[in-house]
């Protein structure tokens, strides 16, 4: 099965022109999250808050080729830079594909799914969406329930495909208020 790097959601946009100035660096940046905030910070690190089976989100389920209802391996973490939660990440990987290419997401445990993903020459990352989330999304609830955000107000996002051997992850990434604090040079 061929999956297309190119996304198709309604509320994600393709293109960074409204996107908030003071985050758009960040939004935009087509590298490694992980290696930019380890670039940045004095003590980057990963900790994890929900990893196992759980159902994708309907717009993932199409983008993953993943039947309603079905589960995914989903994997949840906070990126911490100097001890500030920075980004609330969110993977997900249908379990075709944890069989597959995609079977040592699973042993990451506290190490970064960027190394993993950037590392890999033959991992294709497909185009950049972007998105606010608003509170009431599902994935701001679970920052809520990680506690790194408030509730109350709306977050940006990014996301996009992964391409290993055909077989596809999403990787979603929350930008937190506090990575404004980090030196962007």
């Amino acid at each position: 099965m061929r999956f297309l790097l190119e996304t198709t959601p309604t509320d994600w946009l393709h293109h960074p022109f409204l996107l908030p100035r003071s985050l758009r660096d960040w939004l935009t940046d087509q590298g490694s999250l992980t290696r930019r905030l380890k670039q940045r910070c004095g003590k980057f690190s990963v900790q994890p808050t929900r990893i196992g089976f759980f159902r994708a989100g309907h717009d993932e389920n199409s983008l993953l080729h993943i039947e309603n209802n079905r589960l995914a391996y989903v994997r949840e973490v906070i990126l911490h830079c100097d001890n500030h939660p920075v980004v609330f990440a969110h993977s997900v990987v249908s379990l075709k594909s944890l069989r597959g290419p995609w079977a040592a997401v699973t042993r990451l445990g506290t190490r970064p799914l960027g190394e993993a993903l950037f590392s890999n020459p033959r991992v294709i990352r497909g185009r950049l969406q972007y998105r606010r989330i608003p509170p009431r999304h599902p994935l701001a609830r679970q920052a809520t329930l990680a506690g790194v955000s408030d509730g109350r107000k709306p977050l940006w996002a990014r996301r996009s495909l992964f391409i290993l051997r055909g077989h596809p992850i999403m990787v979603t990434e929350i930008f937190l208020s506090s990575i404004t604090q980090i030196n962007n040079g």
